[in-house]
């Protein structure tokens, strides 16, 4: 019992420190490439804090787990929203562009939304078992590449300049590369030391899936955003949030049942419609400010946010 915590511990703070060198080295890049920072977030660093997720759902195809690859993903998806974003606006309140308002956040729900239909071949298609199969992956990475498309046409757009420390480029790639190093060890050791504590504890796949392995996956996004928050980076982390939320679900759940085809349990539809509302209530906080503080995720909506993502946990919990 004592060596698993310790490792977890040890996962923590290589999360952390990778994630402060993978933001400053991933503004820097921005900087010097001229390119917006929301691209950025939504492009590297949503891939490198992604990593985790997609380690754990190739493992999860080759070992025949579908629940932790499916509750990894959902449950990944809602803690960014209510955990990462809400602990990130109560650091620093998130002025979010009005591009990613109209564009970016309603791309992330829509891919939840395909998912759900996707999932469901009982409820929608008249199938004899709900599966994610190679076709399903074949259309959710069609929508990533459209997903991709978008964001290369965001890299053209000229943007302002901003106050960001710029570093060689040998440096700046030294930094991305090491961050995500040290975001993919760390995410591995706080997953593989969670799951072996969580089934000591004699838990189900599908609520390790959703509960360790997720908080696990999302814990290098939420020290990323965290950190981008706190130096004033806020594109990088609404990007990091958005972008990973949009990794997860068109490119790793892409890919994982073009491995190996996933049943889903029809358990899951309720986990898929709290990431629906999660993503609905994110695009709905964007308005419910005075006029001229509009699309600001402000410190209250943060505050609701976590209490949100606890009321969550608390219910599976019950659920089991």
């Amino acid at each position: 019992m004592f060596f698993p915590i310790t490792l977890l511990i040890v996962g923590i703070v290589l999360l952390i420190f990778g994630g402060d060198i993978f933001v400053k080295g991933s503004s820097s890049v921005a900087k010097k490439m001229h390119i917006s920072a929301i691209v950025i977030g939504l492009t590297i660093v949503a891939f490198g804090t992604s990593m985790p997720e997609l380690m754990v759902n190739i493992f999860s195809a080759i070992k025949g787990t579908p629940d932790i690859a499916i509750g990894n993903i959902i449950g990944s998806n809602i803690a960014n929203i209510l955990l990462v974003l809400g602990i990130a606006a109560i650091i620093h309140p998130l002025t979010i562009k009005e591009n990613t308002t109209w564009k970016e956040i309603p791309f992330g729900l829509l891919s939840v939304i395909v998912l759900f239909v996707l999932a469901n071949d009982v409820m929608f298609g008249n199938g004899p078992v709900d599966i994610l199969s190679r076709g399903d992956g074949i259309i959710l990475l069609a929508f990533f590449i459209i997903f991709l498309y978008y964001t290369y046409g965001l890299s053209k757009i000229k943007i302002e300049h901003e106050k960001i420390d710029t570093y060689k480029w040998s440096t700046s790639i030294s930094m991305i590369i090491g961050g995500i190093l040290l975001l993919v060890l760390g995410g591995k050791l706080i997953i593989d030391n969670g799951v072996i504590l969580a089934r000591m504890a004699g838990l189900s796949e599908l609520f390790i899936g959703l509960t360790v392995t997720a908080i696990g996956t999302s814990l290098p996004e939420l020290a990323t955003s965290a950190i981008a928050a706190y130096h004033g980076h806020v594109d990088i982390a609404i990007g990091n949030v958005v972008g990973s939320n949009i990794f997860n679900v068109l490119w790793i759940l892409g890919i994982t049942p073009i491995i190996s085809p996933l049943i889903v349990h029809t358990e899951v539809n309720t986990d898929m419609l709290v990431a629906i509302l999660a993503a609905l209530l994110l695009f709905i906080a964007m308005f419910m400010n005075a006029k001229h503080r509009r699309h600001t995720l402000q410190r209250a909506h943060g505050i609701v946010f976590v209490l949100l993502y606890i009321g969550y946990i608390t219910f599976i919990a019950f659920r089991g």
